[in-house]
């Protein structure tokens, strides 16, 4: 399979959220043998879409020549698309928003209404096979009234074929003196990996073992606020 990972963090390899996406990564390479490529968004020179919807009318060939002409080159030749970004402001950080912005290039001027009464966009290349996952960390300790918003308009995004993974207290997975933690996580994501590489998703119970918090919330509070060492 061929995997390209958008590592929307800015601060690059030393993403709390990229600990969690190697893991998961390295349980897929168990199952099977896997392409990866590792994008840094945030190293891209990604201009902002001028909204000119040229790309839309032309076939697909976007105004701007910059380095999301190869990105798009990329996302066409994989077989999973992997964003894997820290929760900023409830959302995704903006580099990536950016390059999310800039695949308008794949769909066409004309529209198309799904089975739920959703228009949108009728694609000019061949997408079928791709798959979409997310996986988001997110320095709170709860799940709820956090994540919301950016899975919402990751759902919106890619309606189809796509796994969405959410890790609250995802600073953890930096930090040497929460190894005892972390690790049964890791491992739990490695397994997660050999699970979807297996069967091309994530059932609920996996999710929910991997989308839960490590500690008690009232604890990782106390933790990040200085109150408890």
């Amino acid at each position: 399979m061929k995997i390209l990972v958008l590592n929307g963090s800015p601060k690059g390899e030393r993403s709390d959220t990229l600990h969690i996406t190697r893991a998961f990564l390295d349980g897929m390479q168990s199952a099977a043998p896997q392409d990866v490529q590792l994008i840094h968004v945030n190293a891209q020179h990604i201009d902002y879409c001028i909204g000119c919807f040229a790309c839309k009318k032309n076939g697909g060939v976007c105004v701007l020549d910059d380095d999301m002409r190869e990105i798009l080159d990329a996302m066409l030749d994989a077989d999973l698309l992997i964003f894997s970004f820290p929760l900023y402001s409830y959302g995704m950080p903006g580099a990536l928003k950016n390059l999310i912005d800039r695949m308008m290039p794949l769909s066409s001027w004309n529209m198309v209404k799904n089975a739920e009464g959703k228009y949108g966009h009728r694609m000019q290349y061949d997408v079928e096979k791709l798959h979409y996952m997310m996986i988001c960390g997110c320095g709170f300790p709860n799940s709820k009234h956090n994540f919301e918003g950016a899975v919402r308009q990751f759902s919106l995004k890619f309606p189809e074929r796509s796994t969405i993974v959410t890790v609250p207290e995802s600073p953890m997975f930096n930090i040497p003196q929460a190894a005892a933690f972390v690790a049964p996580r890791l491992k739990a994501f490695r397994a997660a990996g050999c699970e979807y590489a297996a069967t091309g998703a994530l059932s609920e119970q996996t999710l929910a073992a991997i989308c839960s918090p490590m500690i008690p919330e009232e604890i990782y509070a106390q933790f990040a606020n200085g109150e408890r060492r």
